[in-house]
């Protein structure tokens, strides 16, 4: 931890993040919209999504999709679930399965795709927040290199965060009325090094389908070029997938590059024939991924990592690094204020405790704190609290910068 806050603060390497669908999840909201640590996640995770697509749809329709889901079996998410729905709406035409035809399929898949849409479109909550704490990181720093941000996610919470804090970004749509998808842009590194770079690798919210151009419309709920099935594998053939994925591979085969992974699950079959293949070919790249759950169910990742020694997994209970798979031992803290900074990643337990990182929100509180060397309690520290720059009251801190 040490070294990674030095690597953090200093700006000179070239750091990526892939933020995955477990980073949403973590933001917890309640009824009114707030933070509340007992409150409902900001975007449900998989499971919640798939229950809130299958309710959205009418009696008729909830039952073909129960008969589907027996047929697939345990306990399949939306992604099979709607899979199965666009075969059946390409297979059969006019014949019937369950009683419906292939255009009632279509139908059926369109509303799908349509409830994930609403349910992925929510809003960044007001005030503090984990999303601004990582864009305060971002901006906080002086850096020779832009840093760039890979999510496969369709929401819209990283762009918010970065307009809500003015930073300026590039998504690779360029223009100002319909801005269009730009894929020489994206494969170049012209912009200044103060530009985050942000791209959406299975497309976004607000992308829109018209004539040869992909446009950014601006709304929230154009759901056009979203794939949560395995068509989203065939488009990354075309743009601009085949663009934001070429960017990807670019950004790991260069020298001297570190990826942050959080939120992100190992599950995408694409995403991590890239990450495996980058791996293999540049020694000198590094990937930290922070796990939420315990290490014996990170399988995907752990299995990555043991053959990849660049390749790093962290969860609560252990840790794979270079290869080596293992249980957390803290060690000595370097010196006394390393006691209060631990805390912002450790927590202390009756038996060894438990590594916090894996979770988006204490992730991103910890890289907006990487230039701190000393984090007194809150308690302790209310009568001179310290503002960041998002507004938010984190304590007394003492800044290197």
């Amino acid at each position: 931890m040490a070294d990674l806050r030095q690597v953090l603060s200093q700006g000179k390497k070239r750091i990526g993040l892939l933020i995955g669908a477990g980073a949403p999840t973590s933001i917890r909201i309640n009824a009114n919209g707030q933070l509340a640590d007992d409150g409902e996640p900001l975007i449900p995770n998989v499971e919640g999504l798939t229950r809130s697509a299958i309710d959205s749809l009418d009696q008729a329709n909830q039952r073909v999709v129960e008969v589907l889901s027996a047929e697939l079996g345990n306990a399949p998410n939306i992604e099979a679930i709607l899979t199965r729905v666009r075969q059946l709406a390409e297979a059969i035409g006019d014949a019937k399965v369950h009683g419906l035809d292939g255009r009632r399929f279509h139908k059926l898949a369109e509303n799908i795709c349509e409830q994930i849409g609403k349910s992925v479109s929510a809003k960044l909550p007001t005030g503090s927040n984990p999303y601004l704490d990582l864009v305060s990181w971002i901006v906080g720093t002086r850096r020779e290199h832009p840093v760039e941000v890979f999510t496969p996610n369709y929401d819209l919470l990283v762009e918010e965060a970065l307009e809500r804090q003015r930073a300026a970004y590039f998504d690779g749509f360029v223009g100002s009325h319909l801005p269009f998808f730009d894929p020489a842009s994206v494969l170049t590194d012209k912009l200044p090094s103060r530009w985050t770079l942000l791209w959406k690798l299975h497309g976004s919210l607000g992308w829109e389908e018209q004539g040869p151009n992909i446009v950014r419309t601006g709304q929230r709920n154009a759901t056009a070029l979203i794939y949560p099935q395995h068509l989203k594998y065939e488009q990354v053939g075309r743009l601009p997938y085949s663009a934001l994925f070429e960017r990807l591979r670019s950004f790991l085969t260069t020298p001297d590059t570190l990826l942050i992974c959080t939120g992100f699950s190992f599950s995408d079959a694409h995403i991590l024939a890239i990450l495996d293949e980058a791996l293999a070919s540049n020694a000198h790249t590094a990937i930290f991924a922070f796990q939420h759950k315990c290490l014996s169910k990170e399988q995907s990742a752990t299995k990555m990592a043991r053959r990849h020694p660049n390749m790093s997994v962290y969860a609560g209970d252990g840790a794979v690094i270079s290869g080596v798979e293992g249980r957390w031992k803290p060690g000595q803290a370097p010196n006394e204020d390393w006691q209060q900074i631990r805390r912002a990643f450790w927590r202390d337990g009756d038996d060894v405790g438990e590594f916090l990182l894996g979770d988006f929100s204490k992730l991103a509180h910890f890289l907006m704190l990487a230039h701190a060397h000393q984090i007194e309690p809150l308690e302790a520290a209310v009568e001179e609290p310290h503002t960041g720059s998002d507004g938010d009251t984190h304590g007394s801190i003492d800044a290197e910068s």
